[in-house]
């Protein structure tokens, strides 16, 4: 699709230099820095508008811009960036009735960015920012999994590939930035953003930020025609706010933040993330937004960070509860290093600001800079063409959840053997719908769109195994109506699938908060942005289900599709989870199942047994804990967890020089996939140290009885520290694994 392209004009002795492609990115900044008026540079560091407001459907099926863009438009003589043009959600109120499909999302972008050039008198397109937490947020995107269950695939190679489709889909629409969270870390379950992280470790977390900066920025200072520009969210220690109440404030001193909250954002930033958003959280005190010492002093002093920082929305306009009004909110939020902003009136007001002496010019245009070279690296001078759409996102989507379902408990019932089992119940709130497997920031889904658990046991049950099927309840309430029905298709069965869990589902009914948080949950969502949770219980209903089920003394597989761990008692004969997998995650599901495909997830947190324990990460500080009177302090499983169809047995570690080496061996009966963890365990140390790190992993495919070495790097280890290394399947292993010998880091280790 056709989009303004200056390149294509002649070309003239007097042409600006800006508009010379061959010209260097930062000479074509300064150029077109220096023509623009104040109250241009102001407008390109607003993001008011939510973008579904700029057009409408025609009564042809076209579409109309509105007089909403008019307005805003107007206001600045052009657009800095418009988030959200093709979000469709209940928030949004776009569906397929209105909003831009696959077929016509590329046609309303480069409509909207034609009336921006044109009304922009130096000519200078907007920003296409879209939000891509798993997978774009648009009508017909390819839905992922959520990034819990990328956290438990602990596979960066896959989660690349998946991050290089969504980009790729992105810009065949006309979009250009991908809003991508990355950077918040699970600490408290109870949080309902829980399903947004990669997990409670900042090493994994690392790992798989990297993973999305390549697959969706690929390399070099241009980004390619499929490539996006991704802005990590949230920094910083969002995972941490106090309560699991979304937004509040984070009690975290700074070897915390520094172990644990930034090491994604740092390890991001190295790959070369385009841009960051500042969280809501505040960090000693300060708001993210308005904290010069995170968003300065560390981000760009420190780390060199030469890119973009966006707020979240309307997190500027909240600065006013320390500076008194709007005006000097936005002052104080582009002081401390915020470059864009996100439907706040703050920064609309920085003309006013600069009038007072609170924002100097300098200042001013080193924003405004960041703003224009993204521009500029984009290519949206010159370009004229977008890329077709790419194929194969139901497959990408279902890789994932295939190497995320985790199998947490079995007792030998699974996988199902059509030697054993000719009758199979299948029941639960969620085992016939795929409307709850995928989580909050999904777009509208066409009917007929994805598999549930029901359906892929149907279509891949070995001939002859006969499936029953009861729902049993709903997600949520006590109706216990339908449990008489579920125990008698379990008591009829040789084996039952209970598929129990939550949902973040929203609805147009749902009450929303001016920045797209469910105000009040609908009745079935128990997850998502707004729904934290006191507890981590399912619905009462189900725990009744489950207990009817298990009485009927049939072998009863649970499957849990949920966006944070819930608390479930040691009842069913297997458990997995698969998080949420999804909307093809039922086949997926039901390929582990059936014995059709190994289960290689791992589990990216842990599991705990009830929220009074709460905090139950692994990695905290390694003193004397004592237990409860009333219950055991320790996680019902813990980080790393997962087991397989086969048995994996661990040799003991070895240094190699600077790596560690383990061998292990496949002592089971199946081929197996496990994935070797490497920790580390400080024993001296200047300050107090955890009782163990992740600084490692590595899959390891073994057939029966084949044995294989695993070498780590041992990493960079601080000077004179004093460690030991051990490799498990778990967390929990590793703290009653044998250890190597001790190891002193050398004085010229690099940090």
């Amino acid at each position: 699709m056709p989009t303004p392209d200056h390149a294509a004009m002649p070309l003239a002795a007097d042409r600006p230099r800006y508009l010379d492609p061959a010209a260097p990115v930062d000479a074509r900044v300064r150029d077109l820095l220096s023509r623009m008026t104040l109250r241009e540079k102001v407008g390109q560091l607003n993001q008011r508008m939510y973008g579904w407001n700029a057009y409408r459907r025609t009564p042809d099926g076209g579409f109309a811009l509105t007089d909403a863009l008019y307005a805003e438009t107007d206001r600045f003589e052009g657009l800095g960036a418009l988030y959200g043009l093709q979000r469709a959600d209940a928030w949004s109120g776009v569906d397929h009735g209105g909003g831009p499909g696959a077929e016509d999302a590329a046609a309303l972008a480069d409509l909207v960015q034609r009336h921006v050039v044109e009304r922009s008198r130096l000519g200078i397109p907007a920003l296409f920012v879209e939000e891509m937490p798993h997978g774009l947020m648009a009508l017909d995107g390819t839905v992922l999994p959520v990034n819990l269950a990328v956290g438990a695939t602990w596979d960066p190679e896959l989660y690349e590939r998946a991050a290089a489709h969504a980009a790729a889909e992105l810009r065949a629409r006309g979009g250009h930035v991908a809003l991508v969270s990355a950077l918040d870390i699970a600490r408290d379950p109870r949080w309902g953003r829980t399903e947004e992280c990669f997990g409670e470790d900042p090493y994994l977390a690392a790992r798989l930020t990297e993973a999305v900066v390549r697959g969706m920025q690929g390399t070099g200072e241009y980004f390619a025609l499929d490539k996006a520009p991704v802005v990590l969210k949230h920094f910083a220690g969002q995972g941490a706010t106090v309560g699991g109440r979304n937004s509040a404030e984070s009690e975290l001193g700074l070897r915390e933040l520094h172990e644990i909250h930034i090491p994604a954002a740092r390890a991001g930033i190295r790959a070369g993330a385009a841009a960051v958003m500042s969280a809501y959280n505040e960090v000693d005190g300060m708001p993210c937004s308005g904290n010069r010492a995170l968003l300065t002093e560390l981000l760009r002093g420190h780390w060199g960070f030469e890119g973009l920082v966006m707020a979240d929305g309307l997190a500027v306009d909240r600065l006013a509860r320390i500076t008194g009004d709007k005006a000097s909110a936005g002052a104080l939020a582009l002081n401390s290093g915020v470059d864009l902003s996100l439907w706040d009136e703050g920064f609309t007001r920085l003309e006013e600001a600069c009038e007072r002496g609170l924002v100097t010019g300098e200042a001013l245009d080193t924003a405004v800079a960041r703003v224009l070279r993204l521009k500029f690296r984009l290519g949206l001078f010159d370009r004229r063409h977008s890329t077709p759409p790419p194929t194969g996102g139901r497959d990408i989507s279902t890789a994932l959840a295939r190497a995320s379902v985790t199998l947490l408990r079995n007792d030998g019932s699974l996988p199902v053997r059509a030697a054993t089992v000719s009758r199979l119940a299948v029941i639960g709130p969620q085992s016939a719908t795929a409307a709850h497997q995928s989580g909050d920031y999904t777009a509208p889904q066409r009917p007929g769109t994805g598999v549930s658990v029901l359906d892929g046991l149907r279509r891949l049950a070995p001939p002859g195994v006969g499936i029953r099927h009861a729902p049993g309840c709903a997600l949520t309430g006590d109706d216990l109506s339908g449990i008489p029905e579920a125990v008698a298709a379990a008591a009829a069965s040789d084996l039952a699938v209970l598929v129990l869990g939550g949902s973040s589902a929203r609805t147009p009914d749902t009450e929303f908060d001016a920045n797209g948080a469910a105000r009040t949950a609908v009745s079935h969502m128990t997850c998502g942005e707004g729904a934290d949770l006191a507890g981590l219980g399912l619905g009462r209903a189900q725990y009744a289900l489950l207990a009817a089920v298990v009485a009927t003394g049939t072998p009863t597989a649970v499957v849990l599709i949920q966006g944070r761990p819930h608390v479930l008692p040691d009842t069913g004969a297997a458990v997995l989870t698969a998080w949420y997998p999804g909307p093809w995650g039922g086949e997926a599901i039901a390929e582990v199942l059936l014995g059709l495909t190994e289960p290689v997830g791992r589990l990216p947190v842990s599991v705990p047994r009830s929220a009074a324990q709460l905090p139950v990460y692994y990695n905290h500080k390694d003193t004397e804990y004592g237990g409860y009177v009333d219950e055991s302090a320790e996680p019902r499983y813990s980080f790393g967890h997962g087991l397989s169809y086969t048995t994996f047995e661990f040799g003991p570690p070895r240094l190699s020089g600077r790596d560690v080496e383990a061998d292990i061996t496949n002592t089971g009966p199946r081929h197996g996939r496990s994935v070797a963890q490497l920790y580390l365990r400080r024993l001296r140390t200047p300050m107090w140290p955890r009782t163990l790190e992740l600084c490692g992993f590595q899959a390891v495919d073994l057939a029966p009885g084949e044995t294989r070495t695993v070498t780590f790097p041992a990493g960079a280890v601080p000077p004179g520290t004093v460690v030991e290394f051990r490799v498990a399947e778990s967390a929990g292993a590793a703290l009653a694994a044998v250890p190597t010998q001790s190891f002193t880091a050398p004085d010229e280790t690099p940090l």
